[in-house]
């Protein structure tokens, strides 16, 4: 058994027994982290809780994909997205990189639903208050104006109440946000398969302050290929690079992080800043050996 998969049921173990027996045959040894809506709908029925309830009852769940070596602080959210699905995300540290490269639970649900086609996020459920940065990065979304943020044992608050007077892309002239679907239009000729995954993560980034349009792809020693997309924000530190979004792709995939065995990196030569360095240090954190594909269209 892995270590992700003993943290889950060792969680299960601690919830109430009717919403336990319903969330059993979810949460096996092929859960990514995601609860569809009409799953929701049923271990709700089932369980007799509340939305809010269930909600708040699955973040242990959520909080068993941190990876925190560092703090050893394991936070979990739960991202709503218009759809109705419910995406899981929690904190992911790094031994021997800066710390500006962790990535926060509430990034890492965001990025999840971004990853899965979700074009906006209606609430975001979290077991800490969420620290500045990540209400910065909230404040990015297409939906930042009416996200609502639940909190254990308090009542559910707008994010405009957790970031009063809050500067965002409209205050830089920008429509849109995080999460819109896009499509760029980048075009690069290359047989490697990885560039090629890239090129479609660069396509979909949002990069609307340094037009950094950019993209990663991961191969894992498992086979499996993860990709990760720009997600910049108004302030511009709480910025999520795409290596950060593919690592949340991966993680919440159940690949172990540490794995990751050669990379592709895609950027438009136009964008007033690179990922370049910055990804090449972390890649070789995770894994010297990591071989790294750069394009720069």
């Amino acid at each position: 058994m892995t270590r992700l998969q003993q943290r889950l049921e060792e969680a299960l173990a601690n919830l109430p027994e009717a919403l336990r027996t319903s969330l059993t045959p979810i949460i096996n040894t092929e859960f990514k982290g995601v609860i569809s809506k009409e799953q929701f709908q049923s271990l709700q029925a089932d369980s007799q809780l509340s939305d809010k309830e269930l909600r708040l009852a699955l973040l242990p769940l959520a909080a068993a994909f941190s990876v925190a070596p560092i703090s050893n602080f394991y936070v979990g959210a739960i991202a709503r997205g218009l759809t109705g699905n419910l995406y899981f995300g929690a904190n992911m540290e790094y031994n021997d990189v800066q710390l500006g490269q962790t990535i926060h639970a509430e990034q890492s649900a965001i990025s999840h639903a971004w990853i899965q086609g979700e074009t906006g996020i209606s609430d975001i459920t979290i077991n800490f208050s969420p620290c500045g940065h990540c209400r910065q990065f909230m404040n990015e979304l297409t939906t930042a104006d009416s996200l609502m943020v639940q909190l254990p044992e308090r009542n559910e608050k707008s994010l405009q109440e957790y970031l009063p007077e809050s500067f965002g892309p409209k205050d830089l002239g920008i429509e849109g946000g995080l999460l819109a679907p896009l499509s760029h239009n980048l075009a690069l000729e290359t047989e490697s398969p990885l560039l090629r995954k890239a090129l479609e993560a660069a396509n979909r980034s949002h990069a609307p302050y340094s037009h950094n349009l950019s993209g990663i792809a991961l191969e894992m020693e498992s086979g499996e290929v993860y990709y990760g997309m720009y997600a910049e924000n108004a302030a511009f530190n709480p910025s999520l690079p795409p290596l950060q979004v593919a690592l949340v792709h991966a993680n919440m995939s159940r690949e172990d992080i540490l794995t990751v065995k050669s990379a592709a990196l895609v950027e438009d030569h136009k964008g007033a800043i690179s990922h370049l360095a910055i990804t090449q240090s972390t890649l070789e954190a995770l894994n010297p050996d990591v071989t790294l594909e750069y394009a720069s269209l």
